[in-house]
């Protein structure tokens, strides 16, 4: 034994087989981290991940919108002295209101829609989450409204969407053209104004939303507009896949009718 009761040749043996299993563990953690820190402090979570893919997505639309007004002044110059350009023009001319790529002016309608604030007392625990918050549904329903009313342009949350833009629901967020937006949800529509408000009033998916207004406090604010300006749309405009949807088909509204507060 040593002065420290320790054995020469257990240090002898064991010094190199810890240092052996701390180079493995050191090769093991350079491998698997792929020259990324594994540690948990400083790593990016799930929402500075999306932030950041958010923001890559609106620089790119800027880049974009910049790219298709170069592209409009060099076909704008080339029909000058061509003829086949000069033609095409005039056909996108005629179908460019209705496909939404020409800035809109004119009397709009605001509808904005918000979740409901906290329950008081017994009532927050007796309340399903689900009925105190905005659904995809539910803008769709206030979207369709607009549309059926004869909207001749309509933005939701400021950007220009027609009749091809999907809203999604991504958890308690709304995706729309790649950007997530959180509520209140804001949908404006130009047009005769009165039907606009008619149409409202009668879409049967509108009707039971003002409902759960009603007995929960969902957030529904419907405000006149005077003439205003609504940028172009500047996405694709191609349809890639489409299908006939009647009115048995439609799925069913998961809000119930007749609720109670």
């Amino acid at each position: 034994m040593g002065a420290n009761g320790w054995s020469p040749r257990i240090w002898h043996v064991g010094v190199p087989i810890a240092a052996l299993a701390a180079g493995v563990l050191f090769a093991t953690s350079a491998t698997t981290s792929k020259g990324f820190d594994l540690r948990v402090t400083g790593r990016d979570d799930v929402n500075s991940l999306a932030g950041r893919q958010q923001r890559a997505v609106i620089e790119q639309g800027r880049q974009l919108a910049a790219l298709q007004r170069q592209l409009q002044a060099a076909t704008s110059d080339a029909a000058k002295s061509d003829v086949r350009v000069a033609e095409a023009r005039r056909e996108a001319a005629a179908v460019a209101d209705a496909a939404g790529v020409q800035p809109v002016t004119g009397p709009a309608l605001t509808v904005s829609l918000n979740d409901a604030p906290p329950l008081p007392g017994k009532l927050a625990g007796s309340v399903p989450p689900d009925y105190l918050v905005v659904h995809q549904q539910d803008v769709q329903a206030v979207v369709n409204a607009l549309w059926a009313g004869g909207a001749e342009a309509m933005t939701l949350q400021g950007q220009r969407v027609i009749s091809t833009s999907a809203v999604r629901c991504v958890g308690n967020t709304l995706l729309l053209h790649g950007v997530v937006y959180s509520p209140p949800y804001t949908v404006r529509a130009i047009g005769d104004v009165k039907r606009l408000q008619q149409a409202l009033n009668s879409a049967p998916d509108v009707i039971i939303y003002k409902q759960y207004v009603d007995a929960y406090k969902l957030g529904y604010r419907v405000d006149l507009n005077g003439d205003v300006t609504m940028p172009a749309y500047t996405g694709a405009v191609a349809l890639a896949h489409a299908s006939p949807l009647d009115s048995a088909s439609s799925a069913p509204n998961s809000r119930a009718a007749g609720v109670n507060p």
